[in-house]
């Protein structure tokens, strides 16, 4: 192993240790740091090739982290993918499989958020759900129905 081919698999590794990434986004942080394209392509195809690099179990795991857990709206997570230079058919595919329905979403957003509102006005609480929901990526319509929802079940829980 020569010492440019080292110092690029070693960079690549250490970025990795930190957190999965994008082919796109190792390739930018690599000639960032000065590396050659050359050597840079040629290891993303050796890390590829022993399955540390791939955008498909990179996409899966952030529409799990972003979608799932944390309950951002799938266009979010889609728009964060792109921004990690996934492929669009491959961000289609995963979003396809993790089958993330926006409004169920929303509605679980806002019933999560809704303990922290009870000292509120209506018209306040609803104001901030609506916010809350709109800033992880869902459509107004979308966050004023969930914080509608919410806010009717706390009165008349189901």
């Amino acid at each position: 192993m020569g010492g440019a081919r080292r110092d690029v698999h070693q960079r690549a590794l250490g970025l990795l240790a930190v957190r999965q990434r994008s082919r796109r986004e190792l390739e930018r942080r690599l000639l960032q740091a000065g590396f050659e394209p050359v050597e840079v392509d040629a290891e993303l195809d050796r890390l590829e090739g022993v399955g540390l690099v791939d955008d498909e179990v990179f996409a899966r795991a952030v529409v799990e982290s972003r979608g799932t857990r944390r309950g951002e709206a799938p266009r979010l997570v889609a728009q964060r993918l792109r921004q990690a230079g996934v492929e669009p058919g491959t961000i289609a595919q995963v979003l396809d499989d993790a089958a993330l329905d926006e409004q169920a979403g929303a509605d679980a957003l806002a019933r999560a958020r809704l303990s922290r509102l009870t000292s509120l006005e209506p018209a306040a609480a609803f104001q901030r759900l609506t916010g809350y929901i709109a800033r992880r990526g869902y459509a107004p319509e979308v966050a004023r129905a969930a914080a509608r929802r919410a806010l009717a079940w706390q009165v008349e829980p189901d």
